[in-house]
């Protein structure tokens, strides 16, 4: 792969002579002197370290602690220092914070501004739910909120448009037409004169999945990185070498989301943001699961191939995927694969996914009226989940014909009920054949104790849900998020 070419607040830079696992913070604040997008967590947790980053898609927050270099290849990054006026004006955010006392110790202030200024250029007005990735813990939130509510009507700054508007062969050229040619060393935007030579070859960008296919079947046991928001934390917090990789975010064939006969067809590198605004009108209640998938930035990044092929038994996605009956599709070379998702995961981190096979994309129904998703965490915002539940039963005539029901954090894989499900089919549906399946959980699941919740806690967890699913299709208020007298 050439040089990694993007702007950095303006200003193209080309780099190289580094690890293709060097993360865009370090970079920032080591190599450029951009200090102020700050370390926090290390993680993708605190939001502290929050920059925009925009391409052919459109503008959005991201973290820089778990992005890496290759990720940024044609894209245009801008950190808080980029937020300001050419002749130093201040961005409406920032004067609203100013305004509303959105300030204390301020080191997470750099992180807040971005992601609102990001939310304000997106025309965005749900302040909550943009900010739930950014955490404060001197200032209190109602001062950041009001701050964030001042600026919604407020003209966006012509020089925050100018990033969409910029030419990617103008930043890949190498001639230095465009502007200075930076190596591994400067700060700021500008830098030496010198063409950097290649990025290390154990980093791999395909175009698309024919590529993929071919290197993947031989560098079998290399890392495929998408979003990074799981991959990150391996070399943040592990301090893993990863080489050889590949990042797949040039992989434009594995973005596409398309509806057919029924069914949408997901692209593995489709991230969790495209599909939940994919969903929201006819899986409402998977949108809403995905609403709480994280962070923002977070689900700006991660993708729903990441989330499968993972196989963390407390994913948020495949106890959704898995009650709607969706089919994921594999490939290894020439060679293409579909299986019932509940049928990829084995055991505990195994999947049966073979040496140089990688998922490809998922197809589901895009319609499913009694689908529900409820995950059960300690915080609402941004966490994770101690039990997600997922249930879509299909009832007719007021009896119980089909049952799908899948279950995250109740096992070492994401799993079905089927002793639940066994209980429910054919019955009435009715609250007395509710309660005559509840005992059906304990052959289903044995749940581990951990930190997030004990066994216990989770079986009775898990039953109260079927009971909450009930009221909820027969039309009781159940969402937490809702007061009534």
């Amino acid at each position: 792969m050439a040089g990694i070419a993007f702007l950095l607040n303006g200003t193209p830079v080309r780099v190289a002579d580094m690890p293709p696992t060097r993360t865009l913070l370090d970079f920032l604040r080591e190599t450029r002197g951009l200090s102020g997008t700050k370390e926090g967590c290390n993680e993708g947790d605190c939001g502290a370290c929050t920059v925009m980053v925009t391409d052919e898609g459109g503008s959005r927050a991201l973290n820089a602690c778990i992005l890496f270099l290759p990720q940024l290849h044609g894209k245009a990054v801008r950190t808080v220092e980029g937020l300001s006026g050419p002749t130093g004006e201040m961005h409406p955010v920032q004067e609203a914070m100013v305004t509303h006392h959105g300030s204390q110790c301020g080191f997470c202030t750099p992180g807040f501004v971005v992601s609102m200024a990001v939310a304000h250029l997106n025309g965005r007005r749900d302040h909550d739910d943009v900010l739930a990735g950014n955490l404060c813990r001197c200032t209190g939130y109602a001062p950041i909120i009001r701050a964030a509510e001042a600026v919604v009507d407020a003209p966006v700054p012509d020089w925050m448009k100018t990033d969409r508007s910029f030419i990617l062969a103008q930043i890949l050229k190498s001639d230095g037409s465009m502007g200075t040619e930076v190596s591994k060393k400067g700060a700021g935007g500008s830098g030496g004169t010198t063409v950097p030579p290649a990025v290390p070859s154990e980093a791999f960008r395909p175009s698309n999945s024919d590529d993929l296919a071919d290197w993947y079947l031989a560098h079998p046991d290399a890392t495929l990185i998408a979003g990074a928001t799981d991959v990150g934390l391996w070399v943040t917090k592990h301090l893993r070498d990863l080489a050889p990789v590949a990042f797949l975010n040039g992989v434009s064939d594995l973005q596409q989301i398309e509806r057919q006969g029924g069914m949408l067809h997901v692209g593995a590198a489709v991230t969790i943001a495209a599909l939940r605004e994919a969903v929201q009108d006819r899986l409402p209640s998977l949108a809403e699961l995905f609403r709480r998938y994280a962070s923002e930035q977070v689900r700006n990044a991660a993708t729903i191939g990441g989330n499968i092929a993972n196989g963390s038994p407390i994913g948020d996605g495949p106890p959704a995927l898995i009650a709607l009956g969706a089919t994921l599709h594999l490939r290894r070379g020439d060679d293409l694969r579909s299986i019932p998702l509940e049928d990829f995961f084995l055991d505990y981190r195994k999947q049966d996914r073979r040496p140089g096979e990688f998922v490809a994309g998922i197809s589901f129904a895009e319609q499913a009226p009694a689908l529900r998703c409820y995950k059960i965490s300690k915080r609402f915002d941004q966490d994770i989940s101690a039990v997600c539940g997922c249930f879509n039963l299909t009832i007719e005539d007021g009896r119980i014909i089909a049952a799908r029901i899948a279950f995250g954090g109740m096992a070492g894989i994401p799993k079905r009920a089927t002793h639940v499900e066994q209980a429910l089919t054919g019955q009435p549906w009715t609250a007395a054949t509710i309660s005559a399946a509840l005992p059906a959980f304990a052959q289903d699941f044995t749940p581990l104790s951990d930190m997030r919740a004990s066994a216990a806690y989770r079986l009775e967890a898990a039953a109260n849900l079927l009971t909450r699913y009930f009221h909820d299709l027969n039309g009781s208020p159940v969402s937490v998020l809702e007061v009534t007298p």
